[in-house]
């Protein structure tokens, strides 16, 4: 099997997702911004260069920990398989880049972070498991992040798609 792995740092740019599928199957999802920094010679400053978008999507325990983990906002370190998600739109097809992850972490050159093991504890479990409850806390400045609604459409196609499985 041919894969595409990568490793992308980014800024976590919507709240995370959670939803269980009907076998059970959790999957937590959130759109990840990557953008690119580069030195302008001319000006003599560091400057931003494009920004590309992402939908990342961790399943089973690990669909617990990252909602349990990761917030709007937050800097973040995700490695996984790249694939795409096409689907139609009023305007047209559209395109959406997935990472299903393997690994998600914060990225810890921008700031520092305390460890706690993911144990079996079914408080983790209920918390996720009451809903959108963690989702109810209101929207979060994210800084220079701004979600792409076609791309959130997507991933709202893309969770709805994995929900109805």
């Amino acid at each position: 099997m041919n894969d595409l792995t990568m490793t992308v740092t980014g800024w976590v740019a919507t709240d995370p997702r959670h939803v269980v599928g009907p076998t059970g199957t959790r999957l937590t999802s959130f759109r990840l911004a990557s953008t690119s920094r580069y030195f302008d010679r001319d000006k003599g400053v560091w400057a931003d260069g494009n920004t590309e978008w992402f939908t990342v999507r961790t399943f089973r325990s690990a669909a617990i920990t990252v909602m349990n983990s990761i917030e709007k906002g937050q800097p973040v370190v995700v490695q996984g398989r790249l694939r795409t998600h096409q689907w139609d739109a009023d305007a047209g097809p559209r395109t959406d880049l997935v990472i299903d992850a393997s690994s998600v972490g914060h990225d810890l050159t921008k700031g520092v972070a305390t460890f706690t093991r993911a144990t079996a504890d079914a408080s983790l479990v209920d918390d996720v498991s009451s809903g959108d409850a963690a989702n109810d806390g209101g929207d979060q400045d994210a800084g220079p992040i701004e979600a792409e609604s076609e791309a959130e459409v997507g991933a709202d196609a893309l969770l709805d798609e994995v929900s109805a499985a």
